[in-house]
């Protein structure tokens, strides 16, 4: 016979989640990126990235671009990786990510030295998040010192414990009230439905005729 199935009896099931990176590129982008990969191998700029030449060598696509693993080597020079990092953070799609989602992003399709290192600085520099966060928080209101008593039990603070294990006595709460000058503090056993009255005569009890 069919059953109708319930919340308990359903097999747990990974929702479906779809990941695209979007990325605005630039017609000239990959040449640009190519003739910036052969500057950067000349003799004279070697140094200047350093790991050129050294470790595992650079796969060569068919269009002469140089690549890393299947990625596109980024060189420092030319402005290439701010470019793409301003690409990608700005996207409409991205909706400007943090920076370990944009990381994980990018690398899938480029590579640089300190990549991980370049964009979490970059993202913790933009100034649009810094804005939008500072838009989203409730203006902080002016900061003002409390005024300092003069005398003892001028100025006092109170607080309440309730739902406490109920006593013989029948209290299941503890008042606290605190001098704010000298930080003494009484703690009077009471009961949660205490009227106001009832409060007010174990205040003089307590604190004023003591």
């Amino acid at each position: 016979a069919n059953v109708v199935a319930d919340a308990l009896s359903r097999k747990d099931k990974e929702p479906i989640r779809v990941r695209a990176l979007v990325v605005t590129v630039h017609n000239n982008l990959p040449e640009k990126i190519r003739s910036t990969q052969a500057k950067a191998c000349e003799k004279e700029n070697i140094g200047t990235e350093g790991f050129v030449g050294k470790g595992e060598p650079f796969e060569v696509r068919a269009d002469g671009t140089k690549c890393l693993r299947g990625r596109v080597w980024i060189p420092s020079f030319g402005g290439l990786r701010d470019l793409i990092m301003l690409e990608s953070y700005k996207s409409k799609y991205s909706i400007h990510p943090g920076s370990d989602k944009m990381y994980h992003d990018l690398k899938k399709l480029y590579w640089w030295p300190n990549m991980k290192a370049d964009i979490a600085t970059y993202v913790r520099k933009c100034l649009t998040c810094a804005k939008v966060k500072a838009e989203h928080q409730r203006p902080s209101g002016l900061l003002q010192q409390p005024e300092i008593p003069v005398w003892k039990w001028e100025r006092i603070t109170m607080d309440s414990i309730t739902k406490l294990p109920g006593t013989q006595s029948g209290y299941d709460s503890i008042w606290v009230i605190v001098d704010r000058l000298t930080k003494s503090a009484h703690f009077i056993p009471v009961n949660e439905m205490f009227k106001t009255k009832k409060l007010a005569r174990l205040y003089l009890k307590e604190i004023v005729c003591k």
